[in-house]
């Protein structure tokens, strides 16, 4: 191949990220060691929800990189979601000052700089940090990410689909811990043997670890984030009065201690996001970006089913208008049919100090197109604040690859005062909806009988029902375990009583219907197959839970 002069690879890059439509921009190409800033790499803000890839070791710049990128989405008016790992990240409601080595970077690259703040909305898991208190139901959690959290065996984790299953049919509404905990010491105590004896696949050993683990997440203080009021995704679209899109930081301050209710919580955050959006198709700009960071967490002994419900959200949520951007040390990190979904790279320097960091540089270079560079080389020699850079044209073709010094943030690259924190948060529209926890009556309280209205006097067919627990119990093993019922054939079924619930918008694409329904039986395993593909012609309906055993949120008291 003939070897490029300069002014040839200046031309390539000015024609490759030349754009029709509004941008992101990234900054300036870095060409035979000198930064040319008549050549500037730009990321159209369509292809926004074509999902990317921000990697790179520690200390090359990733969360500057998201938190530049976080300041030109929301000044295009898209809003966005980020977790605070470190605390740096609430500096976007601070404007940056200047000095002579940022306005002479700034210059270099072309960037003219002005320091500014962005608006902000500070949240906290369970209310742990400054933020407003984000919460969920266990119900709207679903089986598949709380065995996530509580690290259960696929055995285990099939069981707990059986107690959420049970739950749902008698009306038993998981709304705390202490529900789920009521749930399945009714099961395993002498009143609900004949229960717990009609689920086939659950024995009372394995409901004991469950109930075990269960009381173990009590103890390391996650009661505060199961409960009510449960947080509204809703919540994370919103616009500023200005037009600008609001940034929703997710203050982390404990992620060491319960890093696997953090990289579940997003992804529950999604699986949300993905039930209550109508399709988009292709837009403008997206509805919400989200940055995932730390994404490592999420697949870090992860199960087959956890493992394809993120791999279908990914694939999915992208005509929701959604778009997804996981922040990671190295691509090796996502599994392959993850990466397999990213339209847009941003790859700052790797190390290579060990065998295995020589193995991940070479499986990172083979991911890029071919260009003018010595990938191999170019990712172990960038400088902080630098990254390797391909996205997705407005036509759909990956750009030249581009070495790149990239803009700097508007605003404070560093923690915002304290003060400043706390009169955000008093001053929010959120506090008073979310600020207080509530506790509704629920499966704890009717099986107690601490509240009106216990299982046996609801609508709902009651435990130990004669006639209708031959009938749930048949549907459990046809439909649940996947094998022949030797049980009476069950009398016509009775529409069970739901909730209030918000309706689904109807899907108009007969081949997400089947992506779905293959998703829902891979994630929920094979015995469920068959429900799996009679469910997937159900869009537009409400579904019994989502891909990830998600169920739809309560109508909010």
């Amino acid at each position: 191949m003939a070897i490029k002069s300069t002014a040839e690879k200046i031309a390539t890059i000015q024609k490759g990220y030349t754009l029709d439509g509004p941008t992101i921009e990234l900054g300036a190409v870095i060409i035979d060691g000198e930064v040319r800033k008549e050549a500037p790499v730009r990321l159209p803000l369509s292809m926004m929800n074509r999902h990317g890839l921000v990697a790179g070791a520690t200390g090359t710049g990733k969360t500057v990189t998201l938190h530049m990128m976080a300041e030109q989405l929301s000044a295009a008016g898209v809003p966005v979601f980020l977790a605070d790992i470190k605390g740096d990240l609430s500096g976007l409601a601070t404007a940056a000052t200047s000095s002579e080595k940022l306005m002479a970077r700034t210059a270099g690259i072309g960037q003219t700089w002005s320091g500014k703040t962005f608006p902000v909305e500070f949240l906290a898991l369970g209310g742990d940090g400054h933020g407003i208190p984000v919460r969920a139901t266990v119900t709207s959690f679903g089986p598949i990410l709380l065995s996530r959290i509580m690290e259960l065996n696929d055995t285990q984790e099939s069981s707990l689909q059986l107690v959420f299953h049970f739950a749902d049919k008698n009306n038993l509404e998981l709304i705390d811990l202490k529900d789920l905990r009521a749930v399945i010491q009714f099961l395993t105590s002498a009143d609900g043997k004949d229960e717990l004896e009609d689920l086939g696949g659950l024995s009372k050993s394995t409901a004991g670890v469950i109930l075990r683990e269960l009381i173990t997440l009590e103890a390391q203080g996650l009661e505060k984030f199961f409960g009510e009021p449960e947080f509204d995704t809703a919540e994370l679209m919103r616009t500023a009065p200005d037009g600008r899109g609001v940034i929703t930081c997710l203050e982390l301050p404990t992620l060491q201690s319960k890093p696997m209710l953090f990289s579940t919580f997003l992804m529950w955050l999604l699986a949300d996001l993905f039930e209550d959006l109508p399709e988009a198709g292709d837009l403008d700009k997206p509805k919400l970006v989200f940055f995932l960071d730390e994404a490592h967490l999420l697949f870090n002994g992860a199960s087959k089913a956890f493992l394809d419900a993120i791999t279908t959200t990914v694939r999915l949520i992208r005509s929701k208008g959604v778009g997804i951007f996981f922040v990671t040390q190295t691509p090796k990190d996502v599994p392959a049919e993850v990466l397999g979904q990213f339209a847009n790279r941003v790859q700052h320097a790797l190390r290579a100090y060990t065998p295995e960091d020589a193995k991940a540089l070479k499986a990172t270079v083979s991911t890029f197109p071919m260009s003018d560079y010595d990938l191999a080389e170019t990712l172990t020699s960038a400088g902080i604040g630098e990254a390797v850079i391909t996205v997705m044209n407005e036509k759909g073709a990956p750009t030249p690859v581009a070495l790149t010094r990239l803009r700097a943030p508007e605003s404070l690259m560093g923690p915002s005062a304290d003060a400043l924190l706390a009169s955000t948060v008093a001053a929010s529209s959120l506090l008073p909806k979310y600020g207080t926890a509530v506790d509704n009556a629920s499966a704890y309280e009717k099986l107690s009988g601490k509240a009106p209205g216990t299982p046996a006097a609801d609508s709902a067919p009651a435990p130990g029902g004669g006639s209708d627990v031959d009938a749930e119990a048949r549907r459990i093993e046809e439909d649940i375990l996947g094998r022949p019922s030797s049980r009476p054939a069950p009398a016509p079924p009775r529409e069970p009583r739901r909730e209030a619930r918000q309706e689904r918008q109807p899907a108009e694409d007969g081949g997400m219907g089947g992506d779905l329904a293959g998703a829902l039986g891979g994630a929920l395993g094979g015995g469920l197959k068959s429900m799996a593909r009679s469910l997937g012609t159900q869009l537009g309906r409400e579904l019994l839970r989502g891909v990830f055993g998600t169920a739809p949120k309560r109508r909010r008291r």
